[in-house]
């Protein structure tokens, strides 16, 4: 705003010509309505005074009304703060909905690693099952190949004329 040279006495001629050379200045987007121009008032919702209060009597005009816009605007807030916790106690809900998912997802993870359990037990029994009979594949080659690389000598009853001595040559 532009600063006048006069004293800070309040000049109600100079504000309402800065006031409107403010105005002038801002962009016009649309066109002005009537309740442009209505006063604050008008416009508010009305709140009527909540019960927990009350005038005293003797109290002047001014002071009615200044409290009366004071305990409205903490009545204002109250709703708000009031709007917040039904708020939180859906997000409390929300996060209670998740906690009981959650547990059931656990439980499925448990069961699941319980599986996983017992199967590396059934993989392990039978690689050490499958580890023995190979075992004794090897064990029965290894015999039947000592039998087979084995010089065959061939015994045959001695006759009955003949000496032991010619048998065993």
């Amino acid at each position: 705003m532009a600063q006048s040279t006069k004293p800070p006495i309040f000049d109600a001629i100079d504000l309402e010509r800065e006031i409107e050379e403010e105005f002038r200045k801002l962009p016009q987007d649309r066109e002005s309505q009537p309740s442009d121009f209505a006063p604050p008032s008008v416009r508010a919702p009305d709140l009527a005074l909540p019960d927990y209060v009350e005038h005293r009597d003797g109290a002047t005009e001014i002071g009615k009304l200044s409290a009366e816009a004071v305990v409205r605007e903490y009545e204002a807030v109250a709703k708000d703060i009031e709007a917040l916790g039904v708020e939180l106690v859906e997000h409390v809900k929300q996060c209670e909905a998740m906690s009981r998912e959650t547990l059931v997802v656990i439980d499925e993870l448990k069961e699941t690693a319980e599986r996983y359990r017992q199967e590396a037990k059934r993989v392990f029994l039978q690689i050490e099952t499958y580890s023995l009979v190979m075992a004794e594949v090897r064990k029965t080659c290894a015999e039947m190949r000592d039998k087979i690389a084995a010089p065959a000598t061939v015994r045959t009853k001695p006759k009955k004329n003949e000496p032991r001595a010619a048998q065993e040559g």
